[in-house]
């Protein structure tokens, strides 16, 4: 039977296991194939022949896509705009850059800046030469690219508008698909219609996935690709969270004046393919525990809940999993996976994010801390978590004791928002830096019995 720290290593162990199997750029070099004048994307071959072949990417996996990307296509490559992440390569001493062919942007986020703003106007700029060449453009998007390039719907928004509507959303507990809604309505990038500046010219894009399964047109707030049929207008997310009273006036006049663009007739051809999801990470995650002798299970139905919610089925499912492997002896130990991410409204001004919140509120439930010896480790898979600089969290059973012992209060942290805080006291803080990829988060609860 493992102890405490045996857990902890295998959860941190897990955790590493599951960043290398999502890796963005591997998942590009599997997808994208060169021989001759043949490209070959996923189900899709496309003879180049002498035509130009140009790619925006964009989002926190943008560079490792676009690295990627430039290492298949090689002298077949004709130039690119990226706006993401600098990211330092875990395998080389060296930094990876790209080549001269690309113009790179580090754009903001999670709230645009002066340079999303520039990204989006030469982004334009390279599509609409493309359009004039009739090029190929592949389109690498991940989450994150929503910010990180972006252009107001009119000349009235400002960026100082689009920087306090951002926030306002991100902060207002609405899932992702409402955020989006709204967020399409007052964007000239957003919604499919950084693509419509191509018209012409075929285009592939390749999605890092940051939503839930099945709904890619919201990843970056789907740049190239038009809404779902079922999005919620924006105005009734206004109304549901009661946004009128706080978003930039020149942002609510675009959304009471905002109506899709049509689709246009070309020809041209459009695929979209999804390469990692999280999905991805919680199958690499349950086949790194498995390997480890743990009873595991995926709890695929807790991903986007409340996080108070969340955490109380977190809880309750760990505790049923430890009754059934008690009863079977199949493993001295177990291990719940979990994925999505949980609606965590920010309440204060403190440093965190949802993933160091759910493994503060895991560490003071008292059904969980008065049982056998647990793990959790909560954390982004993308090295981010909310406004602080960690990815997450690591907690365990005797989390709460120390606590106490120098003198913390987790209620007054979880009030101010500021769980990262909280987690640099105790060491408990989990630090990754940028990852290159963003396939949402996991929570890693591992128990004996």
């Amino acid at each position: 039977m493992p102890n405490l720290t045996q857990l902890r290593i295998a959860a941190r162990e897990i955790f590493d296991e599951t960043l290398n199997a999502v890796d963005a750029g591997g998942a590009v070099r599997g997808a994208v194939c060169l021989a001759q004048s043949q490209l070959s994307v996923c189900d899709t071959t496309i003879d180049i022949g002498n035509r130009k072949v140009y790619s925006v990417a964009m989002g926190k996996a943008a560079f490792t896509m676009a690295y990627a990307l430039e290492q298949v296509l090689r002298d077949l490559f004709t130039e690119g705009l990226m706006s993401g992440l600098r990211i330092q390569s875990s395998s080389q001493q060296s930094e990876r850059k790209l080549n001269s062919r690309w113009r790179q942007f580090e754009g903001g986020h999670p709230l645009p800046n002066e340079t999303s703003l520039l990204a989006a106007t030469e982004a334009f700029r390279l599509l609409e030469r493309a359009n004039e060449e009739r090029a190929l453009v592949i389109f690498l998007i991940s989450g994150g690219g929503s910010a990180m390039l972006e252009w107001p719907v009119n000349d009235e928004i400002t960026l100082a508008d689009l920087r306090d509507a951002n926030n306002i959303l991100v902060n207002c507990g609405a899932s992702i698909r409402e955020i989006n809604a709204v967020r399409r309505a007052f964007s000239a990038v957003k919604g499919g219609r950084l693509a419509m500046h191509a018209p012409d010219c075929d285009q592939i894009t390749l999605i890092v996935s940051d939503v839930p399964q099945g709904e890619e047109r919201n990843v970056a707030s789907g740049p190239t690709l038009r809404p779902p049929d079922d999005v919620p207008p924006a105005l009734e997310v206004i109304d549901q969270y009661d946004l009128g009273v706080h978003l930039p006036q020149t942002v609510l006049r675009a959304i009471a004046n905002h109506s899709q663009p049509p689709q246009g007739d070309s020809t041209a051809l459009r695929r979209h393919f999804v390469l990692l999801d999280n999905q991805s990470a919680l199958a690499a995650a349950a086949r790194a525990a498995r390997l480890r002798g743990f009873t595991t299970e995926i709890a695929a139905d807790i991903n986007d809940q409340p996080i108070e919610e969340g955490c109380r089925q977190l809880v309750s499912r760990l505790n049923t999993l430890r009754a059934q492997g008690r009863s079977k002896r199949s493993s001295d130990a177990v291990c719940l996976i979990s994925g999505g991410e949980f609606a965590c409204p920010v309440r204060g001004d403190g440093l965190g994010g949802r993933n160091m919140e759910t493994a503060l509120r895991l560490a003071t439930d008292q059904s969980l801390s008065n049982c056998a010896p647990f793990v959790a480790l909560c954390a982004g898979t993308d090295g981010i978590d909310g406004n602080s600089p960690a990815a997450g969290a690591i907690v365990d059973s005797t989390t709460g004791e120390r606590t106490g012992t120098i003198g913390l209060d987790p209620k007054a942290f979880l009030d101010r928002s500021d769980a990262y805080s909280f987690f640099v006291a105790l060491g408990d803080a989990i630090a990754t830096g940028a990852t290159g990829t963003n396939v949402r988060d996991i929570r890693i609860l591992l128990s004996t019995f």
